[in-house]
């Protein structure tokens, strides 16, 4: 007899095991044998002759990208496919919310658990107590780390920009066009080298007289969901990218690398929902996949699942 899709009963069932639990989607999986997205080979990324030639212009310039879209556009994914393709490593993830600062995105210092170490060093013999390092206690934000001299480019997604302060864009702008910056706690220091730790790695990287410069500007990519309008001081240092949401052939193609054309090919009724409901209201392409993959499971999506699976972002909370 096939399991009930319907897990969990409610109403005071009796309690009982689940012989087996759903398959996640491909994109839900956490265990061992199953790398997530940074680890493996990324997925291709869908994009337009025009819209790669405003990448390309980016990379040429050494300027940031500042990517607008709607959800689900692959404003984000953009930054994972141009690391992966030109062998650019680890990329660096700096997620903005309305408290970041310029200072999040450079480095932290943790000055008090430094103090409270020297405290317990000099418990037992005050003349004799080294000074804790001060490299164990600063580490380099993804920006910062960003910056470290290289011979190649790192890869920095500055994401959801237009979440953050209205002074963050312009505090951006002096180390966009220097491509440096200072740590004083370092620069005051008689020896002017320091062991710092780093972002992605409990490795440590030398600074010299407290000062990171870059050799090579970071490829910076940085969305926005156009929430906000951004100064122009700060919009004629970058190259932009308006990205628009995948038509039905795009998003036929974005399903079958998700999950297979034998699953697509019986979604088009799906994408079809999806279309007109988008004409409506705000979706994201996530949410098209979700309903595909609960198809693909053997759950009968009725009306009332389908239309929670692809509930217009527009509508207020509940």
């Amino acid at each position: 007899m096939a399991q009930d899709w319907r897990l969990f009963q409610g109403g005071g069932a009796t309690p009982h095991a689940v012989e087996t639990w759903p398959k996640a989607p491909p994109w839900r999986r956490f265990d061992d044998d199953v790398p997530r997205r940074a680890d493996t080979e990324p997925l291709p990324y869908l994009i337009t002759d025009e819209h790669r030639d405003i990448v390309n212009t980016a990379l040429h310039l050494h300027r940031p990208l500042l990517v607008t879209g709607r959800p689900g556009t692959g404003k984000s994914t953009l930054a994972y496919a141009i690391a992966h393709e030109l062998k650019l490593g680890e990329v660096l993830h700096w997620p903005i919310n309305s408290r970041s600062t310029l200072m999040d995105g450079l480095y932290s210092y943790d000055a008090v658990g430094r103090l409270r170490e020297a405290s317990l060093l000099r418990r037992g013999d005050e003349d004799a107590a080294p000074e804790p390092d001060i490299g164990d206690y600063l580490r380099l934000g993804a920006l910062g780390t960003a910056l470290l001299p290289g011979d190649l480019p790192r890869v920095l997604l500055i994401d959801e920009l237009d979440k953050g302060d209205a002074d963050l864009p312009n505090d951006l702008l002096t180390v966009f066009e220097e491509g440096q910056f200072t740590i004083p706690e370092l620069a005051r220091l008689q020896d002017p080298r320091a062991d710092v730790r780093v972002t992605g790695t409990e490795e440590k990287e030398r600074i010299v007289e407290g000062r990171v410069r870059c050799r090579v500007f970071p490829v910076v990519v940085i969305t926005s969901n156009g929430e906000r309008d951004f100064p122009p001081a700060f919009l004629r240092r970058c190259v932009r990218l308006d990205l628009t949401q995948p038509d039905a052939q795009q998003l036929q193609q974005i399903v079958t690398m998700h999950l297979g054309e034998e699953t697509a090919a019986r979604a088009q009724d799906l994408i079809e929902d999806f279309l007109a409901l988008r004409e409506e209201g705000e979706l994201a392409t996530d949410q098209l996949l979700n309903a595909v993959h609960l198809r693909a499971s053997d759950v009968p999506i009725d009306h009332h699942i389908l239309s929670n699976v692809l509930r217009s972002l527009d509508e207020a909370d509940a």
